[in-house]
């Protein structure tokens, strides 16, 4: 599976989402946020070691249903999943250490 590029208006129903079975990451934002713009180049670097984890890059905004469910409020929100059920959650991430972090967590919980 590769990275996301594009954040996408299609968003899967969160119950799909609870089905999901393995690592996930839905990383919710908007092509247009400077934030998700800055974040875009450590995400990347952190996902070149995750090749085999979903990335799903959902468009957020008001009145979408899927980042209200998970409760996002800043952007970019990046919510990891082991098996559709939420391992770690970081808000505007700083730094690739960051992310692999939480990569680890959604990896030792798989095993």
């Amino acid at each position: 599976m590769a990275m996301a590029t594009e954040y996408t208006p299609d968003a899967p129903a969160r119950a799909d989402v609870d089905a999901l079975q393995g690592p996930s990451v839905i990383e919710f934002g908007t092509n247009w946020c400077g934030y998700c713009k800055a974040a875009q180049p450590l995400i990347a670097q952190a996902f070149s070691d995750h090749a085999n984890v979903r990335h799903l890059k959902i468009e957020d905004g008001s009145g979408r249903p899927l980042g209200r469910s998970f409760r996002v409020k800043l952007w970019p929100t990046l919510i990891f999943l082991d098996n559709g059920r939420e391992v770690a959650r970081l808000v505007r991430p700083n730094a690739v250490s960051e992310i692999q972090d939480a990569f680890a967590l959604i990896q030792a919980s798989s095993t």
